[in-house]
């Protein structure tokens, strides 16, 4: 557990999808890497669950701001007007 501890300074909430990925996989190896000690593991485990969800809960935003470019229908976004 070395490489990448849980970065508990940073809220969860306030990560990006791309840094709450990233370490959301740092936490994955080390955790595969079967090394360190079992209460880090568990700490790791469990910011890794929050990083999860909070992932998740990104994708499923961004997923629904394309269904709603997708229903807009006629190649027009929606919400976005005609800039001339």
């Amino acid at each position: 557990m070395t490489s990448t501890k849980p970065d508990t300074a940073k809220p969860v909430a306030s990560l990006s999808f791309e840094e709450a990925l990233q370490e959301l996989e740092g936490i994955v190896k080390d955790l595969e890497g079967g090394k360190g000690k079992l209460e880090e593991a568990v700490a790791a485990y469990q910011r890794g669950a929050e990083l999860r969800r909070h992932c998740e809960a990104k994708l499923s935003d961004a997923e629904a701001k394309v269904q709603k470019i997708v229903e807009a229908g006629a190649g027009e976004a929606a919400g976005l007007r005609d800039m001339a």
